[in-house]
């Protein structure tokens, strides 16, 4: 528990942080009920109104209804989000970049950039693709003049939820873009329920499905807190150490590695590299007349088997990646080694990085099956039960783990706060 007086320094900076993230989100809720001039948003409306709007379902989910309803900030984040991942990927296969993540400070401020750029561009590729899907041939008066005022309409909404992100991320608590997505999920939960009481008073659906269906939530829920707190301990010793005449005894501590490493990006990444190529040929061709194309974009479609077996595969492929991105067994080791630190009966160095490898990659192991089961899981239980779930796993997952963050944020300011306290006091009775 934490003191009243710290507490109270605390609450104006902290106050001060939460309501710019709560003005943030009203910011992005209006934004997301503002329409595109030009468009007729009941048109696109309808392929929503059936279900999930097919591989359309997860744009729709990151921008928080904004695409069905048609409004600026219909394109979301998903551009960002692939941009993201494309320099992540690019980070690990190119040297310049791979050099570039190595330079502090200034390297992630350059990849930022790199990245914000890479945002704008793929911006620019889907919002006429977008235009195109949603209005068709149906357009009158200058073609060109009325693509670029609605396409420079839709990549302005998308920048400056990139800017309300990095904004968010900088002024409030918690990470931007991952808050503006869980807002955006939030924000679907009551067309959720309202479909699902819906069916139930149409006859559609018994109030015993219903009954097992928030059962499977809370336990999904209760499942994901379970392992996103797990963590595997290795024992770290270091020896006596002499400080001038004071010898100092040998203490024991831990390398805590969670098995959660690489967090949501894993599920994001595969629904984004799946679909994105799906959807912009979709939104460019006619791929209902396209024959076996067509079959295969079908069978491609979420729901499909062949969607869950590569979303699945994506799933694992990139838990692999971008734990082997953000955690370095060799760097662990070589720091534990300047430290004085070392794993009883492993020698200090390689075999120490080796035996650290081998534990993460079977945290990694255990991660992936983790991720895929939260994912994919809804998908069985619909086909189990018959009736399609437009409330995801991936959305699940996304939500409890951005409330985790969020909570953990909101700590690590109030034991920052009372540390600085604790310093100013201590500063103080030494210069009485």
């Amino acid at each position: 528990m934490f003191k009243k007086e710290i507490l109270n320094d605390t609450s104006s900076s902290l106050k001060n942080r939460l309501f710019f993230l709560l003005f943030a989100f009203i910011v992005y809720r209006i934004g997301s009920h503002i329409p595109v001039p030009g468009l007729d948003s009941s048109k696109f409306a309808n392929i929503f109104s059936s279900g999930d709007g097919g591989i359309l379902g997860l744009f729709n989910l990151f921008s928080g209804g904004s695409l069905s309803r048609s409004t600026i900030f219909a394109l979301g984040v998903v551009p960002y989000i692939s941009s993201t991942i494309i320099i992540q990927l690019l980070t690990a296969v190119w040297a310049p970049l791979s050099q570039l993540q190595k330079e502090g400070n200034y390297g992630k401020r350059k990849l930022s950039q790199y990245t914000r750029y890479l945002t704008l561009l793929l911006s620019f590729l889907q919002a006429p693709g977008m235009v195109k899907y949603i209005i068709g041939s149906d357009i009158e008066g200058n073609i060109f003049i009325y693509y670029f005022i609605v396409s420079i309409t839709l990549v302005t909404g998308t920048i400056f939820l990139m800017w309300l992100g990095e904004q968010i991320t900088e002024k409030g608590v918690g990470n931007g873009i991952s808050l503006i997505i869980f807002i955006g999920i939030v924000a679907n939960l009551p067309d959720f329920f309202e479909k699902i009481f819906n069916r139930v008073k149409q006859g559609e659906m018994h109030f015993f499905i219903v009954f097992l269906i928030f059962l499977f939530l809370f336990v999904l829920i209760f499942f994901i807190v379970f392992v996103e707190k797990a963590q595997r301990k290795i024992v770290v010793n270091y020896a006596k150490r002499q400080h001038g005449r004071k010898m100092y005894a040998a203490q024991k501590s831990y390398l805590p590695l969670k098995i959660n490493m690489s967090g949501v990006y894993p599920p994001i990444f595969a629904s984004s590299i799946l679909l994105f190529p799906i959807t912009i040929y979709q939104f460019f061709g006619n791929y209902e007349n396209s024959g076996y194309l067509y079959k295969i974009i079908d069978i491609l479609s979420p729901g499909q088997p062949l969607y869950i077996f590569l979303y699945g595969f994506g799933i694992i492929f990139f838990c692999f990646f971008y734990t082997a991105l953000v955690f370095s067994p060799k760097e662990t080791a070589n720091d534990l080694k300047k430290s004085g630190g070392f794993l009883p009966g492993i020698r200090p160095g390689e075999q120490t990085s080796f035996y650290i490898d081998k534990v993460v990659m079977r945290l990694t192991v255990i991660n992936s099956l983790y991720l895929t089961f939260i994912s994919l899981s809804p998908e069985f239980l619909a086909l189990f039960i018959g009736v399609s779930l437009s409330f995801g796993g991936t959305s699940l997952l996304i939500m409890v783990v951005v409330i985790m963050d969020f909570i953990a944020n909101i700590q690590t300011q109030l034991m920052s706060k009372q540390y600085e306290n604790l310093m100013k006091k201590s500063k103080l009775r030494g210069l009485n």
